[in-house]
């Protein structure tokens, strides 16, 4: 009888994780369970009453580096939806032009070695500067450092306070304050580590890995793509991997939320469901840390307790269609200052959210009149946060699973990148832990 593994949770982690299991040379049976009725986690496309497509979740998906180029290649190898996709090319304004909305007006960054020669708003001198400052900054000598720490040390107080913070609300919804440069810019982080330097690092390739190759790869790579989207809307990529699976001999329970984990004798997992239960060899986490913290069993409560203090932050996503404007408008509020917000009183009611949208179309992009179609979404605790010493909860939770050969396997959001590429990967690399297998390059 061949081994059985339970993939828990049908975001995209799960579905990546299931997609390689069932490509394996001896594939395992594999059974994905997802609690709600609908696969995707985060990642919902809908249509509006005039055909434009709406994203209630994530909008693009990076095309750089070796992460991008899997992603990409997994469209062309399986799925067959290169036909599909819609890139923002290195010459599109989009790619072309990146502003910074600080004191109440947008700034365009400068780009090019003219641009960081001149001073422009609303940095208060050149970015020259800060490049010097960054080349000669001496090394850190701290394990971990939060995000605006590490900047202000590099490059100065102003780019910290303006551009960093900036890119850390963006990016995870939360304050450069509080989140760790180790775990959610790994790239910078070993940057400095290695060279020094922060921008040697990143010229010298650091942290660079050999990069799979399709015809899309090489397309992507020679248009200098940004990032891409799907014609029909990203819920098409896992709308792909449904189908893939389902036809591919991997069962899907949809509407099975799991209600703990136990340990049978022969060291195989009991995964109860309500009603029935399961049985695995191996199972594959790809549910929030906080989410699986739960379920584990009295033996692994050393584990639970690490994972559970990996905290999520909400995120409202408000779609907005204006009469003659080509594309909608997307506005994604709340993150870590959503809690604040409740704190003083304030409801998150669809309408607040709704006028805050508004409010922030009119004032950056001068949409005075009353949007013909809206959409709120709030996403309860969608975005993990990476706080200062979150590799110590990494490492402390690899050290008990291999302590006590546990076979689990974790993968999502949680652990190492909130990125749509991130999470596609730790699936992928989940597999391979479950199937004891080297990963390729």
């Amino acid at each position: 009888m061949g081994r059985t593994v339970i993939v828990l949770g049908g975001g995209i982690s799960g579905l990546a994780a299931s997609y390689h299991l069932s490509r394996a040379a001896c594939p395992p049976k594999v059974i994905l369970v997802e609690g709600s009725e609908r696969l995707g986690g985060w990642i919902r496309s809908v249509r509006g009453p005039g055909g434009a497509v709406f994203e209630l979740g994530p909008r693009g998906i990076r095309a750089a580096g070796a992460l991008g180029a899997r992603t990409l290649l997994l469209q062309v190898s399986e799925l067959g939806l290169d036909s599909e996709v819609l890139p923002v090319r290195g010459d599109h304004p989009a790619a072309r032009n990146r502003f910074l909305y600080a004191g109440g007006a947008l700034h365009a960054l400068p780009s090019g070695l003219r641009g960081l020669l001149r001073t422009s708003p609303p940095f208060s001198k050149p970015l020259f500067w800060a490049g010097l400052r960054e080349l000669t900054a001496p090394r850190g000598k701290d394990p971990d450092e939060t995000v605006h720490s590490f900047a202000e040390r590099r490059l100065g107080p102003e780019v910290a306070a303006l551009a960093m913070d900036s890119l850390c609300r963006g990016v995870f919804a939360g304050s450069s304050r509080e989140l760790s440069v180790r775990s959610c810019f790994p790239s910078l982080f070993q940057a400095e580590r290695t060279h020094g330097s922060v921008l040697l690092g990143l010229l010298l390739g650091a942290g660079q890995s050999a990069q799979p190759d399709s015809g899309l790869v090489r397309q992507a790579r020679a248009e200098h793509w940004s990032q891409w989207s799907l014609r029909g809307g990203l819920e098409t990529l896992p709308q792909a991997l449904t189908t893939h699976l389902t036809s591919g001999g991997v069962t899907v329970l949809r509407g099975q939320p799991v209600c703990g984990l136990s340990l049978q004798a022969e060291g195989r997992w009991k995964v109860s469901l309500g009603d029935s239960c399961l049985e695995a060899d191996h199972v594959i986490s790809a549910v929030p840390a906080s989410v699986l913290s739960k379920l584990l069993p009295a033996e692994a409560t050393p584990l639970a307790r690490v994972l559970g203090t990996i905290a999520a932050v909400s995120v409202a996503v408000v779609n907005l269609q204006y009469r003659g404007a080509r594309l909608p408008v997307q506005v994604m509020l709340g993150g870590s200052w959503l809690q604040t917000l409740k704190a003083r009183g304030c409801a998150s009611s669809q309408e607040l959210l709704q006028q805050k949208a508004q409010e922030a179309a009119a004032t950056q992009l001068g949409l005075k009149e009353p949007p013909s179609h809206c959409l709120v979404h709030l996403h309860k605790n969608c975005i993990p946060q990476y706080t200062l010493g979150h590799w110590k909860k990494l490492e402390s939770a690899s050290h008990f699973l291999a302590a006590h050969r546990l076979p689990l396997t974790l993968a999502g959001a949680s652990y190492e990148g909130v990125a749509l590429n991130d999470c596609i990967e730790s699936g992928r690399r989940a597999a391979a832990r479950a199937l004891g297998s080297e990963l390729d390059s």
